[in-house]
């Protein structure tokens, strides 16, 4: 079904059920003139043209795309009438709605339930919210990540307050689980924070080594699943490797974890998710407000939240996508599935190429490349890399959109060959291939780089 058909239906049943309360008058000071409105949109929609093409399979940058035509609808209907799911009397339903989706996300890793969890308006909220619950639990006490995970746990836990220790990583990308184990035994680290798909280069930490020294050492695991999370849909399928199919099922031995549903779940931004494998962490939240909470005795989402004010158009159009596209191999794996293939794919021409090298093995469905021809140095590949990465976008009749990434030079061989380290980073071109297209794309995506080296 065309988007425009989906969104039309949606406002048109949104129209019948407020019809249903009697006609009233919209307040002067609302009304609109049909010619300006007209201008101002012209207007508007030529500026948003000053975009990339992040819907096509040229675009192989940053982590962007539209959501599923299905969350456009379902957000548009819960926005014309604009609930909040912080308690609810605001929104009742899409309260409802996010209760539902949430406990589909606690199964998807495998906790066991009643898990505690939300929505968030972004990834970064729902980390914080977890740093925030381990620095509650654990006060005083450090929390360690790797030297690739997110930046935003640093940010985060120094806005917390939160003193921190980062974890030297494998040539692979992945947290070094013997420096992990070196950094614990001081007994001064609370929580550790393992990454399911880097944003880098999509690489997923040994979650269940992490989760054995974890326990070993009586420290608390949360793994940033933001963009990676969903991969956990397949972790039975022999299109992941053997270790990441393990990691991605260690998942269910944390004690929190978060994934972006604005990445692979398809949706807009502004919605991200939190989850607690035990329930108790809901006393943390514990608060009091005169003049919510009052229409039921049942769970309010802002009782268990940081956040007042979130949309419930977002838990109302992760619903309607998870209706039609459930967390199942057939389902939303299917998406992911393409996107895998499309890496391994890509990952096979760029070894075969004469003019391309990759840096490493992807684990999901990112992948990282350079210009190997001449490549001896950090600074020489670091200048050709950047040198294609221009030329892709300044080419206007037929472009090609990627991006670049630091990474230490030690990850970076021509062959067996490393590069001469005139650099500790060398800069390198990266394509995230989270659009399922992309699978059908690759030939031409490879060739077009190969053609601008």
């Amino acid at each position: 079904m065309d988007l425009e058909v989906l969104i039309g239906n949606a406002i048109r049943e949104i129209r019948k059920w407020e019809g249903g309360f009697g006609p009233y008058d919209r307040h002067a000071s609302t009304h609109l003139e049909t010619d300006k409105v007209a201008g101002v949109l012209g207007e508007y929609t030529e500026r948003l043209k000053n975009n990339y093409p992040f819907f096509h399979p040229r675009y192989a940058g940053q982590m962007l795309k539209p959501p599923h035509p299905a969350a456009i609808a379902g957000y548009v209907a819960a926005m014309c009438i604009n609930p909040n799911n912080h308690a609810l009397d605001g929104g009742p339903a899409t309260a409802e709605m996010e209760l539902e989706v949430m406990k589909q996300l606690a199964d998807m890793f495998g906790f066991a339930q009643p898990a505690l969890g939300h929505l968030t308006t972004s990834g970064t909220m729902a980390n914080i919210e977890a740093l925030w619950v381990a620095r509650s639990l654990h006060p005083e006490k450090s929390v360690a990540f790797s030297a690739d995970a997110h930046y935003t746990h640093a940010r985060m836990c120094q806005v917390l307050g939160i003193p921190t220790r980062k974890v030297p990583t494998e040539v692979s990308g992945r947290m070094d689980v013997s420096a992990l184990k070196r950094a614990l035994r001081d007994g001064n680290v609370g929580t550790v924070v393992a990454t399911a798909g880097t944003t880098g280069q999509g690489m997923v930490d040994p979650v269940a080594d992490i989760a054995a020294a974890c326990k070993e050492a009586g420290v608390r695991l949360h793994v940033d699943g933001a963009y990676g999370g969903f991969y956990a849909i397949l972790k039975d399928s022999d299109l992941l490797t053997a270790e990441t199919r393990q990691s991605l099922k260690a998942i269910s031995l944390a004690d929190s974890v978060v994934v972006d549903p604005h990445k692979h779940g398809l949706q807009p931004y502004g919605c991200g998710a939190v989850l607690f494998a035990d329930p108790a962490v809901g006393r943390l939240y514990k608060h009091d407000s005169p003049y919510t909470y009052f229409t039921s005795d049942k769970l309010h989402l802002g009782e268990i939240s940081l956040e007042c004010s979130r949309a419930g158009a977002a838990a109302g159009a992760l619903w309607m996508t998870l209706k039609l596209l459930p967390l199942t191999p057939d389902g939303l794996g299917g998406v992911l599935a393409a996107c895998r293939r499309a890496a391994v794919k890509w990952h096979g021409l760029l070894k075969a190429s004469k003019v391309l090298s990759p840096v490493g093995v992807p684990d999901l469905d990112i992948v990282t490349y350079f210009p190997s021809v001449g490549a001896g140095s950090a600074s020489e590949v670091s200048k050709a890399s950047q040198a294609v990465f221009e030329k892709g976008m300044a080419d206007t009749d037929d472009p090609v959109f990627l991006s670049t990434l630091r990474v230490p030079t030690r990850r970076v061989r021509v062959g067996k060959s490393p590069l001469k380290r005139d650099k500790n980073d060398t800069l390198v071109l990266r394509s995230v291939l989270m659009k399922p297209e992309q699978e059908h794309y690759v030939e031409w995506l490879h060739g077009k780089v190969e053609g601008l080296v």
